[in-house]
């Protein structure tokens, strides 16, 4: 009953995610954080399993966190979803597989650009300019693909996702009130109220 959201934009990427944890037909928590901030660029959204989806974020995270101590450089958002993929991709071949799936925002210092890309509990990953993950995904993909733009603004991007939330409100059976939005750009990782 997840939702989570990616779009990118000019000179930014905005993610948002659900914050409520569900099972079944009862609500545990409304105040769940389903995101990780990898490094001062690079953001991680999780969906799956909910003993999944905790170690393996946690995993990620300190693991991208320990890479730029050792090596003093911050891993660019292209090379924290390499890694987190091939991190899931192995995890299928053990006893234990992960049921988690991602999608990992930022934007590159060096190129200067945002990146978006979404990771499936399988280990596929794609580059993308908007995505969705969960039960959101069935609702507003069509509607990103249909008012998505290159080079959005910040207002117009907080806008679609702000659609994106209120078509969730409306057809979605399930009661998702509340979103944690977040803006990377190259200033870092801001929270920002649609």
């Amino acid at each position: 009953m997840e939702c989570l959201f990616g779009i990118t934009g000019n000179g930014f990427t905005l993610l948002a995610a659900d914050t409520i944890s569900a099972r079944s037909i009862v609500v545990m928590k409304g105040t769940e954080d389903k995101s990780r901030e990898l490094n001062a660029h690079t953001v991680l959204l999780y969906t799956g399993e909910p003993g999944d989806t905790v170690n393996f974020a946690e995993y990620i995270q300190r693991n991208i966190k320990l890479y730029g101590i050792r090596n003093g450089i911050e891993l660019s958002p292209k090379a924290t979803a390499t890694f987190t993929r091939r991190q899931l991709a192995d995890s299928l071949r053990s006893r234990h597989p992960y049921s988690v799936n991602l999608i990992i925002g930022g934007y590159d210092a060096k190129k200067q650009q945002p990146e978006l890309y979404w990771i499936d509990y399988l280990g596929a990953m794609a580059s993308l300019p908007f995505c969705a993950q969960g039960y959101g995904a069935y609702f507003c993909t069509s509607l990103m693909d249909r008012y998505y733009k290159e080079n959005m603004n910040v207002e117009e991007a907080k806008k679609l996702m702000g659609m994106c939330i209120q078509e969730l409100k409306t057809r979605f059976i399930v009661n998702m009130p509340n979103f944690k939005v977040q803006l990377v750009d190259k200033d870092g990782v801001h929270q920002v109220e649609l």
